[in-house]
């Protein structure tokens, strides 16, 4: 079973690539009894989003 400094490690990773089928699934079996690791998912779903969202180029706003 992986830790969760493991699973934290690993969710980072999958940010920038895909996990491998060996790590996906004891991935995905402790997100399900950890409800810390999941939180750290859901706020680094959260971050992704948002990051996504905001324009590439800030150049066009005016500057105080």
């Amino acid at each position: 079973m992986l830790t969760c400094h493991q699973v934290t490690q690993l969710l980072s990773e999958a940010q920038d690539r895909p996990l491998r089928l060996k790590e996906k699934l004891p991935l995905k079996f402790h997100l399900l009894i950890c409800s810390g690791c999941n939180n750290f998912r859901q706020q680094l779903d959260f971050l992704r989003r948002a990051c996504r969202q905001y324009p590439a180029s800030r150049s066009d706003s005016p500057r105080s």
